[in-house]
Order: structure tokens, then C-alpha cells, then sequence
């Protein structure tokens, strides 16, 4: 073993700087025996480590190897097995247990001992040994660094570990003595034995000087012991001495303690007195109101600027009184209690006196305006509140004070200025819109007419009146149109146009009216009430409250209760509703009125309605004066879409003359009327999809009618009538540039060609109709598969046929064909569409086309024949020419 340990700090260690202290022969256990060497090693730099190496024998020769090394610091437990028997198996754990079988008891006991004499010298943590003998574990005296010299402690720790319990070295002077004894015996190599008996003798004979030496002393002993006696009298009297003192000190003591407590008592004494002096301070400071303060809110001036500027001073400084932040215990003073009651007494007082004073404030501004409402009555403006609002807001300030100290009587204030405003508005706003249905019926005696009665503006007419009055003016504008359709209402184009610009200038300024007299009466809630109308702050959304009857504001307004931005927003639309509830009943009734004198009023009321909509909804969605026009918005769009359906209805009940002939369409020149109307008015208006929208169901209503119309029609042939309609419907489009009537345009130009190319075949099949009989036979037997060179074989149809038929039309009878033609045509259209040369010129071209054809058919069919038409293109030319000029 010693061979193998040799072998292995010579190649494995000594390379490493690693001494080898202690080794074992292993193999695991329940395996295959593989034996192995566990090390015990420590570096030879410090800091020293300490290891436990794992080297096996390499299996390609005889050299060892270093396999796996644990530091000592990771070995948890170490586990011998059995403390009392022998048994070489035992377990090392480290980061997992390894479990080990030593090749003999002796070496396993002799490395566990080395592990923990290691562990107690070098590590910190102590490691667990367990089932371990303890006469293996007993305690190494302690070496420290300290204890040893430099030069010492570097060998101890590069040396054997077991070496320094048992040899210290030599120091230069033992060494030089042991030297010396040594020359001195010449036996002291040879004969050891001899050497030793000498140093014996020697040592004796060196006790024994020893003890005559302490006998000779024993007289200096005694001389010692005595003054030994004599410094214990000197002590005594000391201590005598030192007592008396500290008597006399104890005395000084306890004068100096009594000094200190009263010191202490003094001290205790004037801090109580500053502390005291401090809360009695702040309680006057913040709890002392100035006379003028209280005068101003007992007797202050409410009337004027300056004493309102006095009570509102005196308010905010009343109110941070009440409100000053108490510390412990003040609220049990009876001078605290004493004068918040005073304030609560003066709050009270000053609450009553302020909420008096506006009260008369607010019953004072309705008597006030009502004595203007006469000179507004005339003209169409409502009377200004800028005044009555701008000396209102100076007590702004004192209500915003009554809002935070008696929620009651500001909610009763606010009720009773809803009353009385609400009163007035409605006689203010209901004169107004008396003056503008007199306006927009002229008079009133014609406002009798549209159902206007008394001064409430109310429309009482019937629908039956309407439609008495809408056939009269019916049959007094348009008497031609009335013999042609049968229509219960009056139409849009029996109205002047100055009519409706009127109505739409009146229209534009109740609205302009309206508006801002309620962002202005809106935006003085908002300052005078201290309510916020703009969302700034995330707060919780409140549903819509109850409208207001007259009641609290709402539940939600409970005093002391602080309020969202949204409850506030809440409050002043409830607020703007109850002051304003007539506006809308209102304006419905004006609205009413508007579409009874003529249902395309609802155009110009639904592009103004909705511009200012939307000019609301930019400042404020959610505002009274928004929701209200929205309501009313609805209304305009409802009798919008009705004006629409009752021009469908129209159509679908038109009725067309036996008697007499077509021409345009009664709804086809109101559509032309209404498109060009409607574009005049929505340009640029918000709402143009409406537009956009009634659009298409009236050109999709116009087409179905006008083929319903050319299908029933017996005077005028079809083609006519749907040629001259749909001609006039894409002319008024491509003059209109309606964008979303694009199809429609390309639809109705489609239809009118076609109608008009059917409408020309149809009629030039008649001045030369024998001639038009023969060559469809001829066309129809090369159908049939006969050759055209053939064709002139046919008995029907053989060359002597064909001159027979050419001589019946010479050029004479050709132009009286055609001019026969021309006055039929002549009275199949209408004189309004100034078709006729088109169509003409049309029918030109067709015959030509036909006489080309016919010589065609002629040359190939007929070859060789030498047979011609008896007139000449140019003979159809100077026919249709001299036709037309003398028409």
C-alpha cells in the first residue's frame, strides 16, 4: 500500500500541487467488484482544499488515472455502517450517496478518522459522521495560525497531517546544546544505551542541586512573607479610608438625583406648557372667525358687487372653520364645541338669507322678461337672458359654497329656478313659434287654412282639408297635367320657388334661434349650479335618470354625497329638459305646419335639421340641445321618407288619356323637378346618403311606371312613349351629374336607343311594304338552303315578279310614302321632347340602309338581270330633305 501511495503522489498529485494525506482500497457495492483508490488530498497553496479524489487503474496499462474528485465542503454525511462491529462498507454523500466496500476494516477506520481530523482543522460546516466508533473521532488540540510561526505553520501545512500531533521541530538553540552534549560523549552514536545512562546521572545530580538551592532560600521567604504582612495592614487602612469617601459620596449622590428629578420635572413641565401654548394656537388661528366676516354674513349687502365679493370672502372663510382638520381630543373641549355651534348657527342664517335672496332674484327675472316678450313678438328673435345671467353668475361663487355646506337648500334652489324659467321659456318660445307659422303661412287668415288656430300654434287640419286643398291648388296651376293624372295631393311644382326659399329662411332661423339660446342658458347651468359638462375624469356611468316631474332632481343627489362627472352631466340635462320641455312639442308642430304647405319642405328642413345635428353633436353629444334636435331630426327624416313614398304612390296610381297622345310623363317631369330641387338644396349637406337612398327607389319607381304607362297606352305607340321618357330621364341626368344615378343614366340612354331603332324598323316597314314582303321571301328561301344565284328560278320570285313589284313604288309614290310617314310620326310625338328630326333623320339613314340592302340581294340573287330600283339614294335624300323643309 505504501508503494501504491508513493506511486500515486509522485504521478498524480505532485503535478497538481496536491499533497496526499490519507487512501483506501474501494470497490462499489452490489456491482461487479472493480477496485478503485479513494484519496484524502490537500493543495499545497493556500487557501488550502481539501478533496476526495477517485483513481483507478487505466485498462490500457499499468499507470493510474484520476477519475472524479468531490470537494470536501460538498460531503454532507458520512455513513461507517456499523459503529461496533466490523464491516468495511460505507457511504460518502455528496451531491447524491455513494456507496463503498473498503478490501479491509483497518484502511476504511483510518481513512474516516483522516476525513475528519481534515474536517475539523480546515472546514467551516461540520460534517455529519454517523455509525462511527468514537475512539476514531476524538478531538485534535486546536493549532491555530497564530500559535505557530510563519515558518512553521507553511511546513504544517504542506506535511503529513498525522506527523504534527507527534514531532515538533528542533529549534537553533536545542539543536547547538544537543550538539554539544554529544562531542562531549563519545558514546553517544555507538553506544546509545551508555549515553542515556549518562544523561540520567547527569539529571539527577541536577535535582539535587535543584533542592538544595530552594533550602537555601527558605530565609529570603521569610523576610518575604513578612512584608507580605505588612502591605496587607497598608491595604486594610485603604480600604478605611475609601469607605468614608464613598459614604460622603453616596450623600452627594443622592442630593445630585434629587437635583435631576426636579430638573427632569421642570423640563416635563415646560414642554406640557409649549405643547398646550401650540394646540391652543392652532385652535385660535383656525377656529377664529373675523368680525367682519361674521357682520358680512349676517347683514352683508346681496345686491351689490361689493357686498356680494364681502359674503363670499366670508363664506369661504366660514367654511374652512368648520372644516379645519381636528386632533385628538379638541372635539371634547367645550370652547370647540361652543363655537362650532356658532358656525353651524351662522351657516344656517346665512344658507336661509341667500337662498331668500335668489329666490326673489329668479320671480324678479320673469316679471322683467315678460315685459319684452311684447316687442319680440313681432319679429322673429327670441329675447336675450345674457343680463339676468350675467348678474346671476356673480353669486356663482356663494352657490358653489351652499352646493358643499347644505345640499338641501341648493337643491330647492335649483328646483324653484327650474320653475320659474321654465314657465317663462315656454311663453317666450311658444310666441316665437306663433310668429313663425304666421310667417310661413303669410297671414293668419291663411294660416286658418293650414289648420292654425289660436296661440298656441296647433295644427288641428285634417288630412281630408289637406287633400280638398292640395287638388284645388291642383286644378288651378297645372290643368293640363290634371286631365292626364289623377292626383290626390298637390304637387311640389305647383309652388313658387320664393315660397319654399322663404320657408327655408324661416326655418334656418328658429333653428338659429334656438341654439344658441340654449348652449347659453346650458353653459350658465353649468357656471352658476357648478356642474361640469365636459367628461375630464374616468367616474362610474350612471344610467339615465328619471326625467324630472317636479320632484328631487334625481335619487342619486343625496347632501354630502360628492358627485360624479357623469351624475353632473346627468343633472344638467335633466335640468335643460325641464326648462326647456316645450322646445320639442315645438318645433314637431312647426314641422307639422312645413310639410302640410308643401311636402318638399321636408327636403330644406331635413339638410338644415341635420347641419345643425351635427354641429351639436361636435360640441356635446350627449347635450340637451343635441338628444333634442336628434328627437326632432327623427320627425323631419320620418315625413322625408313619406314625402318620398307618397310620389311612388303617384306613379303607381297615374292615369293616362285614351284621347289623346303621351308625350312626357307627368312623373317623369316631377322627378326632373324634384332631382333638380333636392341637388340644390343638398349640396354639400351632411346627409346626402338619404338623398342618395330616395333617389334610387324614385328612378326604380319612374322606370317600372313609365313601361306600365307605354304598356297600356292605345293612342301613342309603346316605342314612342318609352323612347320620349327615358330620352327626357337621361337628359336630366346627364344634366344633374347625379353620381349614384350613374347606372340608371347608361340604362335609361340604353333603352332609348333601343326604342328608338324599334320605333324606326317599325315604321319604315310601311310606305314600302310589297317591297319589303318580297325580299323577305327572297331571304327566306336562301334559308332554306336554295342558292341565291337560284332565287330567280322560283315562280314567286323569278325576274318578271320582281319588275312587277320595283314598278308599283317610281320615285313619285316613294316621297308620298314618306311624307305620310312623316305627319304619322309627326303625330305620334310630343312637341315638349323635340324629337321629330332626330327621329327623321333616324329613319333617313334606316331607309337607306334598306335600299342598300334590297340592291344587295338584287345583284346577287338577280345577277345579270340589269334590274334597278326606280329612284336613286340621292333621290331619298332630296325626299326626306324636301319633306322636312315643308313641314
Amino acid at each position: 500500500m505504501t508503494a501504491i501511495k508513493h506511486a500515486l503522489q509522485r504521478d498524480i498529485f505532485t503535478p497538481n500541487d496536491e499533497r496526499l494525506l490519507s487512501i483506501v482500497n474501494v470497490c462499489k457495492a452490489g456491482k461487479k467488484k472493480r477496485n478503485c483508490f479513494l484519496c484524502a488530498t490537500v493543495t499545497t497553496e493556500r487557501p488550502v482544499q481539501v478533496n476526495v479524489v477517485k483513481v483507478k487503474k487505466s485498462d490500457k496499462g499499468d499507470f493510474y488515472k484520476r477519475q472524479t474528485a468531490w470537494a470536501l465542503r460538498d460531503l454532507a454525511v458520512v455513513d461507517a455502517k456499523d459503529a461496533v462491529k466490523e464491516n468495511p462498507e460505507f457511504d460518502l454523500h455528496f451531491d447524491k450517496v455513494y456507496k463503498w466496500v473498503a478490501s479491509s476494516t483497518v484502511e476504511k477506520n483510518t481513512f474516516i478518522s483522516c476525513i475528519w481530523k481534515l474536517n475539523q482543522r480546515y472546514l467551516r460546516k461540520k460534517i455529519d459522521f454517523i455509525n462511527v466508533s468514537s475512539q476514531l473521532l476524538e478531538e485534535l488540540p486546536k493549532v491555530t495560525e497564530e500559535s505557530v510561526p510563519s515558518g512553521e505553520n507553511q511546513s504544517v501545512a504542506g506535511g503529513d497531517e498525522e506527523a504534527v500531533d507527534e514531532y515538533q521541530e528542533l529549534n537553533a538553540r536545542e539543536e547547538q546544546d544537543i550538539e554539544i552534549m554529544m562531542e562531549g560523549c563519545e558514546c553517544a552514536i555507538s553506544n546509545a544505551e551508555a549515553f542515556a545512562e549518562k544523561l540520567s546521572r547527569e539529571l539527577q545530580v541536577l535535582d539535587g542541586a535543584n533542592i538544595q538551592s530552594i533550602m537555601a532560600s527558605e530565609k529570603q521567604v521569610n523576610i518575604l512573607m513578612k512584608l507580605l504582612d505588612e502591605a496587607l495592614k497598608e491595604v486594610d487602612q485603604i480600604e478605611i479610608k475609601l469607605s468614608s469617601y464613598e459614604e460622603m459620596l453616596q450623600s452627594v449622590k443622592e442630593q445630585m438625583d434629587q437635583i435631576s428629578e426636579s430638573n427632569h420635572l421642570i423640563h416635563l413641565s415646560y414642554t406640557n406648557n409649549v405643547k398646550l401654548l401650540s394646540e391652543i394656537e392652532y385652535l385660535v388661528n383656525h377656529m377664529d372667525l373675523a368680525k367682519g366676516h361674521i357682520k358680512a354674513l349676517q347683514e352683508g349687502d346681496l345686491t351689490s358687487s361689493r357686498g356680494i365679493e364681502a359674503c363670499t370672502n366670508a363664506a369661504d372663510a366660514l367654511l374652512q372653520c368648520m372644516n379645519v382638520a381636528l386632533r385628538p381630543g379638541h372635539d371634547m373641549l367645550h370652547a370647540v364645541k361652543q363655537q362650532q355651534q356658532r358656525f353651524s348657527d351662522l351657516r344656517e342664517q346665512f344658507a336661509r338669507r341667500l337662498t331668500s335672496h335668489l329666490n326673489s332674484v329668479f320671480v324678479q327675472q320673469g316679471h322683467d322678461q315678460s315685459s319684452t316678450l311684447a316687442q319680440h313678438s313681432v319679429e322673429l328673435t327670441l329675447p336675450n337672458h345674457h343680463p339676468f345671467h350675467r348678474d346671476l353668475l356673480r353669486y356663482a361663487k356663494l352657490m358653489e359654497w351652499l352646493k358643499n355646506t347644505d345640499y338641501g337648500k341648493y337643491e330647492g334652489l335649483t328646483k324653484n329656478y327650474m320653475d320659474y324659467l321654465s314657465r317663462l321659456y315656454e311663453r317666450e318660445i311658444k310666441d316665437f313659434f306663433e310668429v313663425a307659422k304666421i310667417k310661413m303661412t303669410g297671414t293668419t287668415k291663411e294660416g286658418k287654412k293650414f289648420g292654425l288656430h289660436g296661440s298656441s300654434g296647433k295644427l288641428t287640419g285634417s288630412t281630408s282639408s289637406l287633400n280638398k286643398l292640395s287638388v284645388q291648388s291642383s286644378g288651378n296651376r297645372r290643368s293640363q297635367s290634371s286631365s292626364l293624372l289623377d292626383m290626390g295631393n298637390m304637387s311640389a311644382s305647383d309652388l313658387d320657388v320664393a315660397d319654399r326659399t322663404k320657408f327655408d329662411k324661416i326655418f334656418e332661423q328658429v333653428l338659429s334661434e334656438l341654439e344658441p339660446l340654449c348652449l347659453a342658458e346650458q353653459d350658465f347651468i353649468s357656471k352658476f349650479f357648478k356642474l361640469q359638462q365636459h367628461q375630464n375624469v374616468s367616474g362610474t356611468t350612471t344610467n339615465e335618470t328619471e326625467e324630472m316631474d317636479g320632484g328631487n332632481l334625481s335619487r342619486s343627489y343625496m347632501s354630502g354625497v360628492p358627485q360624479t362627472v357623469s351624475s353632473e352631466k346627468d343633472m344638467i340635462r335633466q335640468m335643460m329638459t325641464k326648462i326647456f320641455r316645450c322646445i320639442e312639442p315645438e318645433l314637431n308642430n312647426l314641422i307639422a305646419l312645413g310639410d302640410k304647405i308643401d311636402s318638399f319642405n321636408s327636403l330644406y328642413m331635413l339638410v338644415k335639421m341635420s347641419h345643425h345635428v351635427w354641429t351639436a353633436q361636435n360640441v356635446d353629444p350627449a347635450s340637451f340641445l343635441s338628444t333634442t334636435l336628434g328627437n326632432v331630426l327623427v320627425t323631419v327624416k320620418r315625413n322625408f321618407d313619406k314625402c318620398i313614398s307618397n310620389q311612388m304612390k303617384q306613379m303607381d296610381e297615374v292615369k293616362i288619356s285614351k284621347k289623346s297622345k303621351v308625350g312626357i310623363l307627368p312623373f317623369v317631369a316631377e322627378f326632373e323637378e324634384f332631382a333638380a330641387l333636392a341637388e340644390s338644396i343638398f349640396k354639400n349637406a351632411e346627409r346626402r346618403g338619404d338623398l342618395d337612398k330616395a333617389y334610387t327607389k324614385l328612378i326604380r319607381a319612374v322606370f317600372i311606371s313609365v313601361e306600365k304607362v307605354a304598356n297600356e297606352s292605345q293612342k301613342t305607340p309603346r316605342d314612342v312613349v318609352m323612347m320620349e321618357n327615358f330620352h327626357h330621364i337621361f337628359a336630366t341626368l346627364s344634366r344633374l351629374k347625379i353620381s349614384c344615378l350613374e347606372a340608371e343614366k347608361k340604362e335609361a340612354k340604353l333603352k332609348y336607343t333601343e326604342h328608338l331603332q324599334s320605333y324606326v324598323v317599325y315604321s319604315l316597314g310601311q310606305p314600302l311594304e310589297k317591297l319589303n314582303h318580297f325580299f323577305e321571301g327572297v331571304e327566306a328561301r336562301v334559308a332554306q338552303g336554295i342558292r341565291e344565284e337560284e332565287v330567280s328560278y322560283q315562280l314567286a320570285f323569278n325576274k318578271q315578279e320582281l319588275r312587277k313589284v320595283i314598278k308599283e313604288y317610281p320615285g313619285k309614290e316613294v316621297k308620298k310614302g314618306l311624307d305620310n310617314l312623316y305627319k304619322k310620326v309627326d303625330k305620334h310625338l310630343c312637341e315638349e321632347e323635340n324629337l321629330l328630326q332626330v327621329v327623321w333623320h333616324s329613319m333617313q339613314d334606316e331607309f337607306i340602309r334598306q335600299y342598300k340592302h334590297f340592291e344587295g340581294l338584287i345583284a346577287r340573287c338577280y345577277p345579270g338581270s340589269g334590274i334597278t330600283m326606280e329612284f336613286t339614294i340621292q333621290d331619298i335624300l332630296d325626299y326626306c330633305s324636301s319633306i322636312a323643309q315643308s313641314h
